[in-house]
């Protein structure tokens, strides 16, 4: 299959992962799969960010890719909300300082954080706490957010910094974060993309040779 983007290690491929073998000869899988709890935003969006996410009415995407890859090395963001995958060895925290939406409006604590699931074996670094503090990118398209679901650089590269050496594959890239990421740490890196016009904002992203602070990056 040709690839969307490719240059610097980077690879991209527009598809379904599912159906797309050339990410499984990574060494490493970062995922931010479609969580599976049908998110469905209210809010308008000037500049046309998505109000749902493909595949996001269960978790048959996370699933099926996690199966594929098998007992390697995986981190994998999700949601208490719903069943963690069965391999998982640790839980790791994503705080994000205190944005992350409304919540239940009926109780007197809002939300806060995410969760990242640690599978598999081989990861290295210091050892640090398994709370992870970042800022989330801008909630609207006006302040630079691209994706519903879009992570930030920092956090990423966090990630990424202690998993094992080698590739890195992102089998639900939108906008490519994680390949950005990769990209600052000197990792090549493969992603898969359903949606072409994501594809085509992290083809640019990884052109542009985005930093750490920029608004694309955030």
């Amino acid at each position: 299959m040709k690839p969307y983007y490719e240059a610097d290690g980077i690879t991209i491929y527009h598809g379904d992962a599912r159906e797309i073998d050339a990410w499984l000869d990574a060494d490493t899988l970062v995922f931010d799969p479609p969580y599976g709890i049908d998110y469905q935003s209210g809010m308008e969006s000037p500049g046309g960010l998505a109000r749902s996410i493909v595949g996001d009415k269960d978790t048959a995407t996370r699933d099926e890719i996690l199966q594929k890859w098998g007992d390697r090395p995986a981190l994998a963001f999700g949601t208490w909300r719903i069943p963690r995958p069965e391999a998982t060895r640790s839980l790791l925290i994503w705080d994000t300082k205190g944005a992350l939406g409304m919540g239940d409006l009926s109780l007197p604590w809002k939300p806060s954080h995410q969760e990242i699931y640690v599978l598999g074996h081989g990861f290295e670094g210091r050892r640090t706490t398994d709370v992870l503090s970042f800022a989330p990118v801008q909630s609207t398209a006006k302040n630079g957010r691209l994706h519903p679901h879009q992570k930030p650089v920092p956090l990423m590269s966090e990630l990424i910094a202690k998993c094992p050496p080698g590739k890195i594959a992102d089998p639900c890239m939108g906008v490519g974060t994680t390949l950005v990421a990769a990209k600052l740490n000197g990792r090549p890196a493969v992603g898969i993309e359903i949606e072409e016009r994501y594809c085509e904002i992290a083809a640019n992203r990884l052109r542009q040779g985005v930093l750490f602070g920029s608004p694309a990056a955030s």
